[in-house]
This record gives structure tokens, sequence and C-alpha cells, in this order.
């Protein structure tokens, strides 16, 4: 998978963009950007698309920019010319998935069946994207479809909103998903963009799921900790599971039975996949202790943060 296609799986959302006029493309992205959503796929279904996607590359670099609705090896020299990072088309157009593939530009081709997968896999491509993908099945159809297919994932687009984005995106074979909800035309139309920003954030949290899981107090040994434990429980009738590292008060107090990373502790922060989690702190400026990443089935589902508050340092947990 190339540099582009991994950020985009980084960044987990999509945001499908139809623009009718070239002036709202910079605000437009100034919101994208305020919203902790770094991305847009511009779609050529408007004459504005490739100005709007040559002032989005120019003036926000920071913004990784594509262009959507794709139909002609033109319309792909066009975007590319006007700053495109990667190309996304409806279907399987063979013509211009060549094009693309020859001269190493990144795509993601429409499919909803298996001989488009296929036609894909046979060009050396392991991202496409599931389009429509509510009206072609959704998610049930998808794992279905997909079953065969072990090193390809996928980007679903169309129908995809806030209500099932959560669910596409837990299936692993899942890179992102594409969306508009956040980026109506009609509120782009009437210049909301604080509005967009807004939706734009609260996507992307939605996305994380970010919720306290426990916390983690130091003891200097096991019979501190089992002694705090034991405090804990008879003051507020929770039950103590005992480990071999720790013990464990409910599910939301953790006793370590010696001295581990923090001064005081650790605060344990679930989210709904760490890898993605950790990008997007990571953009934030919080940098991740890639020695403390533990894997299960492949995918990170633990991992510390360079980030210390009262004492305690912060991990993230997959949910």
């Amino acid at each position: 998978m190339n540099d582009i296609l991994q950020r985009i799986g980084e960044l987990g959302i999509v945001p499908v963009v139809k623009l009718d006029k070239a002036s709202d493309a910079l605000p437009l992205g100034k919101a994208l950007l305020e919203g902790e959503l770094p991305i847009a796929e511009v779609t050529f279904r408007t004459d504005a698309a490739e100005e709007s996607i040559r002032i989005m590359s120019r003036e926000l670099p920071e913004l990784l920019v594509g262009a959507g609705t794709v139909l002609t090896r033109d319309q792909v020299k066009k975007a590319v010319d006007a700053g495109a990072k990667f190309i996304v088309t409806p279907g399987f157009n063979p013509s211009v998935v060549d094009y693309c593939v020859e001269r190493n530009i990144p795509i993601t081709p429409g499919i909803n069946s298996p001989s488009q997968i296929e036609m894909a896999l046979e060009r050396g491509l392991d991202v496409v994207k599931f389009f429509p993908a509510e009206q072609s099945g959704g998610l049930p159809m998808l794992k279905a479809m997909s079953a065969p297919y072990g090193s390809v994932r996928f980007i679903p687009t169309g129908g995809v909103d806030a209500k099932n984005m959560p669910s596409y995106l837990a299936f692993n074979k899942i890179l992102a998903v594409g969306g508009s909800w956040m980026v109506k035309p009609e509120v782009v139309a009437e210049g909301k963009f604080d509005e967009i920003a807004r939706m734009t954030r609260e996507a992307v949290f939605a996305m994380h799921g970010f919720e306290l899981i426990h916390l983690g107090i130091n003891c200097a040994d096991e019979k501190e900790a089992l002694a705090g434990a034991d405090r804990l429980a008879s003051l507020f009738g929770m039950p103590v599971k005992d480990g071999n590292s720790s013990a464990f008060v409910g599910k939301g107090f953790e006793f370590m039975k010696s001295m581990y990373l923090g001064e005081k502790g650790h605060v344990a922060v679930g989210c709904n996949d760490v890898a993605r989690a950790a990008a997007f702190l990571k953009r934030k400026g919080i940098a991740s202790l890639p020695e403390t990443e533990k894997k299960k089935d492949g995918r990170t589902v633990a991992l510390y943060l360079d980030l210390h508050i009262g004492g305690f340092i912060f991990h993230l947990l997959q949910k």
C-alpha cells in the first residue's frame, strides 16, 4: 500500500465534497482542517472541481486533496495537474485505472462485485472503493463478498453516515469510509463553514470513540497493591480480580504490583482503533512509545503515549 493510501487509512474518513463555486474551496478546506480532518475528495461533478483542487492544494498544503467521480483520462490529467494526490472513480473503468497504474497515481476504483475486485488485483491494486455501499447491500454484502480476498481493503462510500460509520470501520477490511454528511452541498452553498467544522469534528471524535477505561495506580510491591485493592473494594463494594502483574477493583481501578510507567500510574483511554487514534494524536503533537505496543492478530491493541499529566502517563486501549 502506498503512502497516500496509508495516510487515508490513518485519517479514517474521506469527506466527499461537491463544489459549485471555486471561491468556496479555501474556506471549506480551512473548515476541514479546523475540524481535524485534513483531507478532501473533490468530485468532478461540477465545472468548479479543477480550480477548487488547485486552490486547496496551493493554499492548504497540509490538506490531502484528491479528485472523485473521475470518469476519463482527461479528468485524471486535469486533477493531477491541479494538485490532486489521489483519484477515485465511481466504477471500474479499465482505461482510467490502467492510466493511473502506469503512472503510479494512487487510484481507488469503484467496485461492487467479486469480478471487479479481481480486475483490481490483476492490476496490483489492494484498495478499492465499495460503491454505492448501502445500495449494494451494505456491510453484510461487503463481508460476504470480501471473504475470499484477504489482502484487499475497502473504502465504502454511498449511504455512509454518522450512524453506520462506526459499524463499517469496525470491520478489519475497511481502510476508511467516504461520506458527505459533514460537507453537505447545501451547507457549503450557504457558506456555513463553522457548521461544517463542527460537524467534521463530531465525525472525527465519533470515529475514535475515546472514553476512560481505567485508572492504574503504581505500587511498590504486591503487598501494597493488594492492600490498596482490598481497601477500595471494602469501601465501594467492588469485586477484586487478582492477576499476575496487577489487581483490578471492579473495571475502573488497577493496582500495579510494581512501579511501572508514569510517576504515579497510568490512565487507560479506550478507542475504536489504536493505530488510527495514535496517528490522530501524533498530528496533535502527542508521540507514542513504540516499545510499549501490544498486538493481537496483527492489530495494535495497546500503546502508551508520551503524555504525562499529574504524574500519570496515558495509554490507548482497544475497546
